[in-house]
């Protein structure tokens, strides 16, 4: 029998009262990764109790000491990054170079967040009044609740719980049931490196049985959740019924514009790593190529080729450079999309169906698939698919290029091949997304940057940077008046 994956309550790993557990099986091959306690709402009652009552002292531990926890978490990371990502590849399915980087954002979230233990500004201000003095602090908000998904295990639950610890929050964080290891392993690298007991606290389990709890607790005042449009729009709802801060990552329908003088090699390159790489399953994923009709036959010629070569497997494998999806469900939406691709009169130029062969019958994998000649309106070139699934929309100019890549309802990435700095600073000034790549492809955000969207993405608060922080700190502002006597703002003389 596997080993029992336990919550992490109050300094202590234990199991569920339930009594129940779940299992996660490799994508790729249908082997046992792990067995997890599963959790109802008395469990996260228990693990807000321990939070609430570690804030008390939490929110007082100098900034940069909690710094200095942080710092010695990262170590920790560094020192067994490889350990992580293989652990990733079984449980998640993206290839082993992949979730390297996957844990290595996470290194770097906790490094960059531990340097802000001895900054978290402020401002001062000169007064309008004589012998008064004026500055902004930052303070913690209490209970953080944090809901990730699973595509990406360890950064992601890094970027919510670094800068939120780094505050003087504490956390309850309840990782996607297809992917809990690795937040567990997170959160024992913080065990290691010194976190006090509450601060933070795992509890494993389904939306409806932890996240809902979660999200509804009176004495959780903020809400940090990344998923689909569909469940986040009911998140928002929630959290607005109690008043609750709440930051949304959702969708992205992610559009590369290559215009007439793009470099076509280069273009080729970024559009299949960020439509195929982590098998399309990134919110930031290419699912749109917005082309020159000039230079669109040779354009996907380069793609057909780059993605007919492309090896499927299990990503533990070094020469293997798509993964699996991670379910038989996401398998199946992808099946869904491809047929709907069809029936629009989209051309189909690639892939299209689940890929066989030798290695690949106990997993849920699906050939890269290119659709060329696609119209605007399209449903796969209007809705998410979170797959390979890329649609070639032509374009005549550069005005039409930036419609087609601003008409969808998302706003989180897009990015521009181009040579003239011209074309390049209209795309900066006209397209809203709340990331944009020139000569590059839509995936790649770094840590010390604020990561987000605009429109249905997200609520208009950011994941990273110092961004992350205007999330997880409420502004004081302190006014001290030395004058002996009361001076009245914008009544009295000065």
């Amino acid at each position: 029998m596997s080993e029992l994956f336990k919550n992490f309550i109050d300094g202590q790993w234990v199991e569920s009262h339930t009594g129940r557990t779940f299992e996660r099986k490799n994508p790729a091959t249908g082997e046992l990764v792990g067995t997890y306690t599963k959790s109802d709402a008395t469990d996260v009652d228990a693990a807000v109790a321990a939070a609430a009552n570690a804030f008390k002292t939490w929110r007082l531990f100098p900034a940069p000491k909690r710094g200095e926890i942080l710092f010695r978490a990262a170590q920790i990371l560094e020192q067994r990054k490889d350990e992580f990502a293989r652990e990733m590849t079984e449980e998640m399915g993206k290839v082993f170079d992949e979730t390297g980087g996957d844990v290595q954002e996470a290194i770097d979230m906790t490094y960059y967040m531990a340097g802000e233990g001895r900054r978290l500004f402020g401002e001062t201000t000169p007064s309008e009044m004589r012998s008064k003095f004026q500055m902004s602090v930052r303070k913690p908000l209490g209970v953080v609740g944090l809901i990730t998904p699973w595509n990406f295990p360890m950064a992601i639950p890094s970027w919510k719980m670094m800068p939120a610890l780094i505050a003087g929050n504490t956390v309850v964080i309840k990782p996607a049931t297809f992917t809990p290891k690795l937040t567990i392993r997170l959160v024992e690298v913080l065990e290691e490196a010194g976190i006090p007991a509450g601060v933070v606290n795992v509890v494993l389990g389904t939306g409806s049985e932890v996240g809902d709890p979660l999200l509804h607790h009176p004495n959780v005042p903020v809400i940090s959740f990344t998923g689909s449009t569909d469940t986040g729009k009911s998140v928002s709802l929630a959290a607005a019924e109690h008043n609750k801060r709440l930051t949304l990552e959702m969708g992205g329908k992610n559009a590369v514009i290559v215009h007439e003088d793009a470099n076509l090699e280069l273009a080729a390159e970024g559009i299949l790593w960020g439509a195929f790489g982590t098998t399309g399953q990134r919110c930031t994923a290419t699912s749109r190529v917005v082309v020159h009709r000039s230079v669109q036959k040779e354009l996907v010629e380069r793609l057909v080729a780059g993605a007919s070569a492309l090896k499927l497997g299990n990503g533990l494998d070094k020469s293997v450079q798509v993964g699996p999806l991670v379910s038989g469900g996401q398998l199946e939406t992808v099946k869904k999309y491809v047929q709907i691709g069809k029936d629009e009169g989209a051309r189909l130029t690639l892939g299209g169906i689940v890929a066989t062969g030798e290695g690949l019958e106990n997993g849920f994998f699906h050939e890269p698939t290119i659709f060329d000649d696609v119209k605007a309106d399209m449903r796969i070139a209007q809705e998410e698919i979170f797959g390979p699934v890329v649609s070639v929309i032509p374009v005549d100019s550069l005005d039409e290029a930036i419609e087609v890549v601003n008409g969808v309802q998302f706003g989180l990435s897009a990015s521009i091949f181009s040579q003239d700095v011209n074309t390049v600073f209209r795309a900066m000034q006209d397209i809203y997304t709340g990331i944009l790549y020139v000569n590059a492809g839509t995936t790649g955000a770094e840590i010390h940057l604020p990561f987000g969207g605009t429109k249905a993405t997200g609520n208009g608060h950011r994941e990273a940077g110092t961004a992350a922080l205007h999330f997880y700190t409420e502004w004081q502002s302190v006014y001290v008046d030395f004058s002996g006597k009361l001076q009245r703002a914008q009544i009295d003389p000065v």
